[in-house]
């Protein structure tokens, strides 16, 4: 319910006809010390007021609203729920899920999901050689296994087979079943940078070395082609396992070629599949998979799903290396539009690393905005007291103890050389990787440095961006007023069952029930059994039975004579009693056969029982609770507002 109250405060903020007025800061109501000018409750009512022309009732109808809104708020700061860690806590979570927008770059963003989403229009069919080395290699290491790639790179231009030189070369684990084939993948799939390099490199051609996380790749792209988009199949699978003799690899065969058979003459594809298939989590569904788009599957399996047209298309035999498949398909669906893709993508493009692109763009601008300067020398002198034991987690601050100018400045802000000393000790971590003193220091002070920075901008987003500021004022002033509110009457209403009797007590003849029926309906099965009921039931006697009783004399040996419903009915409760009792509308019969008899009384008009309308009940008394407190808070604060400067907004 919280969430939901946020949310819709939070649209409100947002609506079209929001038109700040901040040259205008004239105090338009006065709470106690608490001054609000027009400006602000412009914006407030403007936001919520789409209209262009102000209508001076619903002006003033709205500024007892907005004085309700701020006493409530007020009363919560009076009350220091503004400080308690649950707000806190709260207010924070919010605040950083607002300030993304306002740390990343927009253009680039924007730039970044236009990209990946013409990528996933294509897809891109390639193999590669990879030679590992890590991200914190050491310069000569990351030279040794560039000149590596680039030798390999050389063998393959001047005539090698690609998927020869792969099978030799090649560190990617993998190499050994595919040669380096990778088959047909598209954006997302890859990791951005081999992503990139793959896109760019024209068909037929060797691309240059290019670094990832796992080391270097060279890549040959063998295709490219419209996206396929994805698809939905069944398979039914005869696996062969690693290192099967050539008998069970046979037999294998056998059995997926007579399943084939037996799917071509028009067996049922989901029971041969319960049947026959070794894969046993998707068996039991007949042999459905999830859906897929490309380079989620082994390219063999890919290419037979993707080249079935009918959905109930079955494919022939398909050999991978997990053993023999047949396919049927079941869905298939091409890429979607841009606008319908763009959110997705924009997730996505936030949790991938291309997002580094943004966010260096921003540490770009924030250093020039805030004229960034850094002593080089006093940065140096960490060359020399920082050894290897920081890559085995040992090293600590002690040993710069005699470091400490400033030197790094940016705004009105200086950093220590012990600040830095501080964060290597905080953020040392044992790491079997060990490079160059001077190459670690550097890549951490970078990270140091972006810290600040980010942690000084965050300080700066309500100067900068009004909306922003607007923003926050709007969450805090939301979760003051649920969790007071929420106090003061949503859950004491439910839990003050004193109270809400009393009022019930007092407000009883306000809920009320129409005149109704209580009384039983009797369904005979046919004319017969009608007339022995009716003249059953005559006898007043009779009608005090039990429905078991009833039942009991009529339905003997498990016959269905008679059936009988008893309740209390309103009006457009039952349709027989509508048209029996009250002689309202028709009654069709399902059955011509059957008849019905009526017995009971009206009841006359009476109220309700707490316990008969206590969502109702509740949801009055809250309203009263809320509409007593609002009382009491406008004795309780004084309350001034500049009528003439009211008069003014038109």
């Amino acid at each position: 319910m919280k969430k939901y109250f946020l949310i819709t405060l939070i649209s409100l903020l947002l609506a079209p006809g929001f038109k700040a007025q901040e040259n205008n800061n004239e105090v338009l109501i006065t709470i106690d010390s608490t001054k609000i000018t027009k400006s602000e409750f412009m914006r407030i009512y403007q936001k919520n007021n789409s209209d262009s022309v102000i209508d001076q009732k619903s002006l003033e109808e709205y500024l007892n609203l907005f004085i309700n809104f701020k006493l409530k708020v007020l009363e919560a700061e009076r009350l220091g729920l503004d400080t308690l860690k649950s707000f806190v806590v709260e207010l924070q979570g919010y605040r950083r899920q607002l300030e993304k927008p306002y740390l990343t770059n927009q253009s680039i963003d924007e730039s970044l999901i236009k990209e990946a989403y013409d990528r996933m229009t294509k897809d891109v069919k390639a193999s590669h050689i990879l030679i590992r080395v890590s991200e914190n290699a050491s310069p000569e290491d990351t030279l040794a296994a560039y000149n590596k790639i680039m030798k390999i790179r050389n063998r393959i231009i001047k005539g090698e087979s690609f998927e020869k030189v792969a099978r030799e070369t090649s560190e990617d684990k993998s190499v050994k079943n595919n040669s380096g084939n990778l088959g047909y993948f598209t954006a997302f799939q890859m990791v951005y940078p081999f992503e990139t390099a793959a896109y760019n490199t024209k068909v037929g051609d060797i691309s240059m070395p290019v670094r990832t996380k796992f080391g270097y790749h060279i890549i040959k792209v063998f295709d490219t082609r419209d996206a396929v988009g994805k698809v939905k199949v069944a398979h039914i699978m005869k696996s062969i396992p690693p290192e099967s003799s050539p008998e069970v690899a046979k037999q294998a065969y056998d059995t997926i070629m007579v399943v084939y058979n037996q799917l071509k003459e028009g067996a049922d594809f989901a029971k041969l599949a319960k049947k026959y298939s070794d894969d046993k989590s998707s068996a039991a569904r007949g042999g459905e998979l999830r859906m897929f788009g490309t380079g989620k599957m082994v390219p063999t399996f890919e290419s037979a799903a993707f080249s079935l047209n009918k959905v109930g298309d079955i494919s022939k035999p398909v050999k991978t290396a997990y053993g023999w498949h047949i396919l049927k398909l079941l869905q298939k669906s091409e890429i979607k539009s841009f606008d319908e893709m763009k959110s997705m993508i924009k997730t996505k493009v936030t949790r991938d690393s291309r997002s580094e692109k943004s966010k260096s763009a921003v540490i770009a601008e924030l250093k020039k905005e805030y004229n960034f300067k850094y002593d080089k020398k006093k940065l140096a002198q960490f060359y020399t007291v920082v050894d290897n034991s920081i890559f085995s987690g040992n090293w600590s601050a002690e040993n710069a103890k005699n470091l400490n100018s400033d030197f790094v400045w940016y705004a009105d802000k200086s950093l220590n050389q012990q600040w830095f000393a501080n964060y290597l000790e905080a953020k040392r971590a044992p790491d079997k990787t060990v490079i160059p003193v001077k190459e670690y220091v550097d890549k951490m002070f970078e990270y140091f440095v972006e810290k600040y920075l980010i942690q000084y901008e965050k300080t700066q987003l309500e100067d900068k961006y009004p909306e922003f500021k607007y923003l926050m004022q709007e969450y805090h002033d939301g979760i003051l007023l649920f969790d007071l509110t929420d106090k003061m009457v949503w859950t004491k209403a439910v839990e003050d069952t004193i109270g809400l009797e009393e009022f019930y007590n007092k407000n009883k003849n306000k809920y009320m029930w129409g005149e109704r029926f209580n009384g039983r309906i009797y369904t005979c099965s046919n004319e017969k059994v009608f007339k022995k009921v009716n003249k059953f039931l005559n006898k007043e006697s009779n009608q005090s039975l039990s429905i078991d009783e009833i039942l009991a004399k009529f339905n003997k040996k498990g016959e269905k004579n008679l059936e009988i419903e008893e309740n209390i009915y309103s009006k457009g409760d039952n349709k027989i009693i509508d048209h029996y009792v009250w002689n309202i509308g028709t009654y069709n019969e399902n059955n011509s056969e059957a008849k019905i008899v009526i017995k009971g009384e009206k009841l006359a008009p009476s109220p309700k029982k707490l316990d008969e309308a206590k969502g109702l009940i509740t949801a009055d008394y809250q309203t009263y609770l809320e509409d007593e407190w609002v009382k009491n808070l406008r004795k309780k604060y004084k309350i001034t507002v500049n009528e003439e400067l009211l008069k003014t907004i038109k």
